[in-house]
């Protein structure tokens, strides 16, 4: 008979479970952790990895949705100011879905606590936090939030938001770990690709600036070379729309020269007020004017209307020393970064190459316009010296033989002939007065300026204007007849150009002796119904008024329309 003291000791069966059970949740909490610790291995490495910014901003949020098991993630970047986001990249939320919601935040309420206060901040209830507010309608329901900073050499360059864990669950204190680690190896990332993208931009800029030189060098036409300095700088800024305007009208006023770029046929030739505009205020300061948003700006009046959402703009002073010459414009599109120092002080130093091209082409115009006039000169010794003298004798020869002539119809032709040789030699004299009178700054004269003028012209409609001159333009016609007729051929042929759809285009100026008449006839499609196009050339007609002219716009016999603006010189 066994005694109770002698029967073996056994565990309840109950208690083993409990332990087993605890084993494995050990187990397999371990077994999490590794993959998690794995999982941020692989995401610090595939961070690391690239070097181009945007895809490293993008890895990131992506990498730490993943990693902290959330729904919806977020980074923002802080902008220059310091206290707004200048650029928001989100995953989870669909294209249809940031639509709906409209712009994207810029650093109020719950974002703008990180930037104030920028550590971890972890909530179960993102409504319950004071700073909760202004989220706007169609916004995705969101409960649980996990934010974290991201620091690159010290400086707060953005946050990661996080939030709706799945399942319902909230954020933990692994989760926040997690994050804050991924935060550390993406501060490091971000700071590779921003000098890999500074080395790389910096490049870019040298090889923009060779093409530059090479252009000038090669005698390119002032023309050519600002399109290739506007559409270097809108691809190296990744700017949707590059301008290049040079001033007008006394500095009254700033042209639109050279446009490349999403709107630029809609803004190439147009003029804008120096007053009230981004590119008027960087041609009167001197220095660079910065827009964070032009389609909110009330300086918009020089901002693009053919895209959809014009967004941050940059204008730069093309300038020599203190003369300002003229105003490089970029915009990028809504939502893009502004622009920022790190960008503007290569892009004003590029804008110098600009003005170096201004400066070599008024060199070499000079230099053709003296050589023009030394041309003219030996012309008018020429025809002076040689043509009237023989045409002066032969004139005389038929006076002498006329006295020999009995036949009544052969005496008549014989005189005809003399009084087309006296016509002739007050036409060639004529003439030699006009090569040798010039005014002390012959780029004035109403020839040089028409000249001027349809070549211009020419640049804008695809083909050249055909030109015709005669009579005294350059002496007998005012210096403020001058002035209103250069702009009014001007203005003529820019409407053509935007309205006329035309394939040639005839110019005439003639002075007549006592009217200078100005003729601009295209075969284009005419004048539309309703004389639409007579209300935006009442300013050519009051020009014609002030000097006791008029103005007529006519339809062409065979299709198009033809301008003659008249002005009486005596």
């Amino acid at each position: 008979m066994n005694n109770a003291g002698d029967e073996p000791v056994r565990l309840p069966q109950l208690k083993l479970d409990e332990l087993l059970e605890e084993l494995q949740s050990r187990l397999d909490a371990a077994r999490r952790t590794g993959d998690r610790v794995h999982s941020l291995l692989e995401a610090v490495l595939s961070v690391g990895r690239e070097l181009d910014l945007e895809h490293v901003l993008r890895r990131i949020v992506e990498a730490a949705t993943v990693l902290v098991d959330a729904q919806y993630g977020a980074l923002g970047v802080i902008g220059p100011d310091g206290r707004t986001l200048s650029e928001f990249l989100t995953v989870g939320v669909s294209a249809e879905q940031i639509e709906a919601i409209g712009p994207f935040p810029q650093g109020h309420g719950i974002l703008g606590e990180l930037i104030r206060h920028p550590v971890p901040l972890r909530l179960a209830k993102l409504s319950e936090h004071p700073a909760s507010y202004g989220i706007p309608p169609n916004h995705p329901p969101m409960h649980s939030f996990l934010g974290v900073p991201i620091r690159v050499r010290d400086e707060v360059f953005g946050n990661l938001y996080l939030t709706e864990k799945r399942g319902g669950a909230d954020f933990e204190d692994e989760d926040e770990s997690v994050l804050a680690t991924l935060a550390v190896a993406a501060g490091v990332a971000i700071d590779n690709a921003r000098l890999y993208e500074e080395a790389t931009r910096r490049e870019r800029w040298l090889r923009a600036g060779g093409q530059v030189t090479t252009r000038l060098m090669s005698g390119s036409p002032q023309a050519d070379v600002l399109v290739v300095i506007a559409e270097q700088a809108r691809e190296i800024t990744g700017a949707e729309l590059a301008t290049f305007s040079l001033p007008v009208d006394g500095d009254a006023a700033l042209s639109v020269e050279v446009a490349v770029g999403a709107g630029a046929d809609a803004l190439r030739g147009r003029v804008l007020p120096a007053e009230g505009t981004l590119v008027g205020a960087a041609y009167g300061q001197g220095e660079p004017v910065h827009s964070r948003d032009l389609a909110t700006d009330p300086r918009d009046s020089a901002s693009p209307t053919a895209l959809t959402r014009p967004g941050p703009a940059v204008a730069v002073p093309v300038k020599t020393g203190d003369v300002v010459r003229g105003v490089l414009f970029l915009v990028r599109a809504g939502g893009r970064p502004e622009f920022s120092e790190e960008e503007t002080e290569p892009l004003l130093r590029f804008a110098g190459q600009a003005a170096l091209a201004l400066e070599l082409a008024e060199r070499r115009a000079d230099a053709e316009q003296l050589a023009l006039l030394e041309d003219r000169d030996r012309i008018a010794r020429d025809l002076h010296d040689l043509a009237i003298q023989r045409l002066f004798a032969t004139g005389m020869t038929l006076q002498s033989a006329d006295r020999f002539i009995e036949h009544d119809q052969a005496s008549e032709r014989v005189r005809r002939a003399i009084d087309d040789l006296d016509e002739t030699i007050k036409i060639i004299r004529s003439t030699i007065f006009g090569l040798r009178a010039r005014e002390a700054a012959p780029q004035h004269g109403l020839r040089t300026r028409a000249v001027q003028k349809t070549d211009e012209a020419a640049r804008v409609l695809g083909f050249a204007p055909s030109l015709r001159m005669e009579g005294l333009l350059d002496t007998q016609v005012p210096r403020a007849v001058v002035d209103d007729a250069a702009a009014v051929l001007e203005e003529a042929l820019a409407n053509v150009a935007r309205h006329a759809r035309a394939s040639s285009v005839d110019v005439a100026v003639v002075n007549d002796g006592t009217c200078l008449t100005l003729t601009v006839a295209d075969n284009g499609v005419g004048i539309p119904g309703g004389d639409g196009r007579r209300s935006g050339l009442r300013n050519l007609a009051e020009r014609a008024a002030q000097h006791g002219g008029s103005l007529d716009l006519t339809a062409a016999p065979g299709g198009g329309t033809v301008l003659t603006w008249c002005v009486p010189l005596s």
